[in-house]
């Protein structure tokens, strides 16, 4: 693995399958012995400018589990950018602490972090990728099908950052995915591009539409998220207009293939991009998607520092 986590790109297609078994691994050793050691005496930074429920207590967790201790710094406390230069943040920290957690709004903030720590940054989210929710997501699918080539996963809504690390994840690991979105709201080109480069190794299809029912035939997986992401909520009632027909309600689940499983990213807004018969429904797997992502954090982050110790 690469020093740092910036973006699912990154990662090769072993490495992503390594972190899959290292998270089962973990996951089981958590089960039996409550927290292990080793991690101990090794310490994580949370660099926060956005709020967050799952990301900041998984990784917290995640690190006191395997032996470390974590500290949250909240948008006050440093002022990323402002009162302290992004380089002076990552070279202070990496004289105190083994691995910075970066949740930002610019994408550029966490690729400027890595750059200039000798310690691993992990992308906690930024505005272009969600690397970590991805991840879990694929973990998840992972789990409810037994395996992950030859997937079919829709995703309906937003061509946002956890769409734009889905279509990376996707087309690294052969999966099959379908990327529905209202026209001027679809995922960026340099990641279009970097997804059909990356499908062309994998096997993988990629593609995209603007009509909902026809998208979704035959996913076995329906993804969304919010209609206006952080930073966008002036947007908020004009996006509700344009992605009204895009809501995942159980018209729109019966045109994908029987059984389908319903995700998203949380938090969610019931009765916006999903109905809450879809998300409370039995199909739902939301809150395994939300599990995962403390399994799959601590893998990333104990396979980081230990691999930055060593060198």
């Amino acid at each position: 693995m690469k020093k740092d986590l910036v973006s699912i790109a990154d990662l090769t297609r072993d490495d992503i399958h390594h972190l899959f078994a290292r998270s089962k691994q973990l996951k089981a050793e958590i089960a039996s012995k409550g927290r292990l050691g080793i991690l101990n005496g090794r310490v994580m930074t949370l660099v926060f400018e956005k709020p967050s429920l799952r990301t900041r207590v998984t990784f917290e967790t995640g690190m006191v589990q395997l032996g470390g201790a974590a500290i949250y710094l909240a948008p006050t406390d440093i002022g990323l950018g402002t009162r302290e230069t992004v380089p002076d943040v990552a070279q202070n920290l990496s004289r105190w602490v083994h691995v910075i957690v970066a949740r930002t709004f610019a994408h550029e903030t966490v690729r400027g972090l890595a750059e200039h720590a000798s310690i691993p940054v992990v992308n906690a989210l930024c505005n272009l990728e969600h690397p970590c929710q991805a991840l879990a997501d694929f973990l998840t699918i992972l789990e409810s099908r037994g395996k992950l080539e030859g997937a079919t996963l829709a995703w309906v809504g937003d061509g946002n950052n956890v769409c734009h690390s889905l279509m990376l994840g996707s087309a690294l690991l052969g999966v099959n995915l379908k990327v529905i979105t209202p026209a001027g709201y679809e995922p960026k080109a340099q990641f279009v591009q970097q997804a059909a480069k990356l499908a062309k190794e994998s096997g993988a299809r990629v593609e995209y539409f603007c009509d909902p029912k026809p998208g979704v035939k035959d996913a076995e997986f329906v993804y969304t998220d919010v209609w206006a992401s952080m930073g966008d909520e002036t947007q908020a009632a004009e996006r509700k207009k344009v992605f009204a027909r895009y809501q995942v309600n159980a018209d729109l689940m019966k045109c994908a293939a029987k059984g389908a499983k319903f995700m998203h990213c949380l938090p969610a807004h019931r009765g916006d991009e999903v109905t809450a018969e879809v998300i409370d429904g039995p199909n739902s797997i939301v809150l395994d998607e939300a599990e995962n992502r403390l399994h799959i954090q601590r893998a990333v982050v104990a396979e980081l520092v230990e691999q930055n110790l060593k060198e």
